[in-house]
């Protein structure tokens, strides 16, 4: 498995070859509550998972939700468009030691071998920029490969 990490912090990931790729996002000394939203995508109804982040976010502050909602979409976005399905959306609560708790959005596909790029699109010229705006959003972003699974994952500080 290869890892790709994306933040100006040092990366502290320890991904594991056993795994495939699929296991979650996890540091040393975090751990996950067991809330997790699975859900493969459905890229001609995008809307449907963003309706889901906001059933699932309810209560939360409706700026965040609004911020992880266009996370969510960013990410699947780009995995429709770029990338073999099977696509899924993965939402995880988390809390670390040091960082208290966070929300982590997981898009993953079965194209391990495409890397999502910064302000890159062939798809016209108002588009790629959704990985900027997840990078603005998000305290860290990075990418987990597999032999057969690539997982483009973000973190966000829970309110």
């Amino acid at each position: 498995m290869t890892y790709s990490h994306f933040s100006t912090r040092k990366p502290t990931a320890v991904p594991t070859p056993r795994d495939g790729g699929r296991r979650p996002h996890l540091e040393p000394g975090r751990t996950t509550g067991r809330v997790e939203v699975d859900a493969s995508l459905r890229c001609e109804n995008l809307g449907a998972a963003r309706a889901r982040v906001s059933e699932l976010l309810v209560g939360h502050d409706p700026d965040f939700v609004d911020d992880v909602r266009l996370v969510a979409t960013e990410l699947a976005a780009n995995a429709c468009d770029h990338a073999e399905p099977p696509r899924t959306l993965v939402l995880r609560r988390e809390v670390h030691d040091e960082r208290g708790a966070e929300l982590v959005v997981e898009v993953s596909d079965a194209s391990p071998e495409r890397s999502p790029l910064l302000g890159t699109s062939t798809l016209g010229e108002f588009r790629g920029n959704g990985i900027r705006m997840v990078q603005a959003l998000c305290v860290d972003w990075g990418v987990r490969r597999g032999a057969d699974v690539k997982v483009v994952w973000a973190r966000m500080p829970l309110p």
